[in-house]
């Protein structure tokens, strides 16, 4: 015999136990005006591990154009800290 797979399949735990008026009943009970939200949620309280975000290292450069990190080896104007790659 042939399964239609695009039928929708109805089982008896897809059959509605409470009525509209019940649900939204219970729903509104349930649910709060009021946010709870802790002072401590914020981005700012998460550290990421082994991660130094201090600063760079005494052998890497921000350069001013492309804002990227480098080794000092790429500095191609020390004056400006540019990059060899934005030269």
């Amino acid at each position: 015999m042939a399964t239609d797979y695009d039928a929708p399949r109805v089982t008896e735990s897809d059959e509605p136990d409470t009525s509209l008026e019940q649900l939204t009943a219970s729903r509104k009970d349930t649910q709060s005006p009021v946010v709870d939200v802790e002072d401590t949620d914020t981005a700012e309280s998460f550290e990421l591990p082994g991660a130094d975000l201090s600063g760079e290292q005494a052998d890497e450069f921000t350069c001013t154009s492309c804002f990227l990190v480098h080794h000092r080896s790429r500095l191609a104007d020390p004056a400006q800290l540019i990059c060899r790659d934005c030269t």
